[in-house]
Parts: structure tokens; C-alpha cells; sequence
């Protein structure tokens, strides 16, 4: 396995994370030595907060049944008494102008249901991950997004939305992919009103870090570069 400890730690330097890099990865088996997850919580992305937190474990799709549109991009059916669900809440989405039903078919969704989805900090991964996430302030995730440009995985799609969690399947099928998350995952995660998302494929996190090293060495020459231009050209 790589070095997950020194990447982890490498993202959060340069990046100036505020919160663990959040490693999710679909496994067939339960990883040995890893905690399922017990309880409940109101969404997929909750499970983010708590590997954020320090926690690894992971969890079953019936784990991931309060979230209906969690559950849809994860491609996690609904039982029969609870299929409802998903219609529900995207007419009252809907129905608050939030969303538009014809922008439904259009989000990303993963190609397999999962078996088993673990979280767990970056650093303290037991598996390799199939997507890693970060939350950082925009100033720091354009130096990931010209990372992910120099390393040949950016992703070439618009920012996303909502919901927040359908990054993770936008990842995995076509590169480092950055959200401006959504009002549901800001609850249920606490992140700060000032940070967005990146979603990283787990294949591509070496090259990223290591394009992430020279894209913020560049940025910083690159700034008293045009510091230095405008001291000398602007006149107002």
C-alpha cells in the first residue's frame, strides 16, 4: 500500500485542511479488524463527519437507507416499504425550486451497488481507497484543481452541486471532481460555509500529491510575479 500517513500529510501542509482527508472505499469483504458501524445516522455523507472525526468502520447499504438520494447515487435500492422515499423528497426539492425533476437522470451515479463502504481518515486507511475527499477554502483547492490539470486526471465537468455526495461516482468515472456541496451535506458534515469539496480517485492520489508539490512551489513564485506587476503597472 502507499504511504497513506505521508500523503495525508503532505494534502493537509500544503492544502491547510481543517478536517481529515476522508478515505471511501467499496469492498466485497468487511476489511479485517474493522469496526461495523453501529447506530444510524440521517445521511451518507454523515459517514464522512464521523471518519473526519478520526473514525474508521464500515457500513452495509441498509446502513445508507435514511438518505434516499445518497442511496440512489450509491446505487443502493430502497426496500419496497421505504421505495417511496426517494420520490418524496425530490418532489418536495422539486417543488421548492430547488431542483428540477429532468435534472434528475443526469447525476452521476456508481456503475455497481456496493457491498461494503468503509470510511476512515486518509492516514488510517485499511484498504485502499476508491475516492478521497477534501474540504478546503477555494484559495487551496485551485492549487489541487491545476494539480489534478499537471497530473492529466482533472475532471472535465462543470463545478458540481447537489447533492454532494454524487462526486464520489463523478470521480471514479472521470477524474479529480470539485463540489460547492449542497445544503443537506453542510448540516450533516459541519463543514464551514467558506470550504467546498474535491473528490480524488484513490488510484490518481500519488500523482496528485506529487503535482500538488510543484503546482504550490509555482504558485508561490507566481505571486511575487504579479505582485511585483502590479506594484510597477497599476495606477489606481
Amino acid at each position: 500500500m502507499p504511504d497513506y500517513p505521508n500523503l495525508e500529510a503532505r494534502f493537509r501542509e500544503i492544502l491547510n485542511l481543517q478536517h481529515a482527508p476522508v478515505a471511501v472505499s467499496f469492498t466485497i469483504l468487511p476489511p479485517p479488524r474493522v469496526e461495523k458501524f453501529v447506530g444510524s445516522e440521517p445521511s451518507g455523507c454523515s459517514f464522512w463527519r464521523l471518519a473526519a472525526q478520526g473514525r474508521s468502520f464500515y457500513t452495509e447499504p441498509s446502513d445508507h437507507y435514511n438518505c434516499p438520494v445518497g442511496a440512489h447515487t450509491h446505487k443502493i435500492e430502497l426496500p419496497a416499504d421505504r421505495a417511496h422515499e426517494l420520490h418524496d423528497i425530490l418532489t418536495t426539492m422539486t417543488g421548492l425550486g430547488y431542483l428540477k425533476m429532468e435534472e434528475v437522470p443526469g447525476i452521476p451515479v456508481l456503475k455497481s451497488t456496493p457491498k461494503f463502504i468503509v470510511y476512515a481518515p486518509l492516514a488510517e486507511t485499511p484498504v485502499d481507497p476508491d475516492v478521497v475527499l477534501l474540504a478546503a477554502v477555494p484559495g487551496k483547492l485551485m492549487l489541487l484543481e491545476e494539480a489534478a490539470i499537471r497530473a492529466g486526471i482533472g475532471a472535465k465537468m462543470p463545478l458540481l452541486s447537489r447533492p454532494t455526495c454524487m462526486a464520489i461516482p463523478a470521480a471514479m468515472s472521470a477524474g479529480v471532481a470539485t463540489s460547492a456541496g449542497c445544503i443537506g451535506n453542510r448540516v450533516y458534515t459541519d463543514i464551514g460555509q467558506e470550504e467546498l469539496y474535491s473528490a480524488i480517485p484513490g488510484t490518481s492520489l500519488e500523482a496528485v500529491a506529487d503535482a500538488l508539490q510543484t503546482v504550490a512551489s509555482a504558485n508561490i513564485a507566481l505571486e511575487q510575479y504579479h505582485r511585483g506587476r502590479r506594484s510597477q503597472l497599476a495606477t489606481a
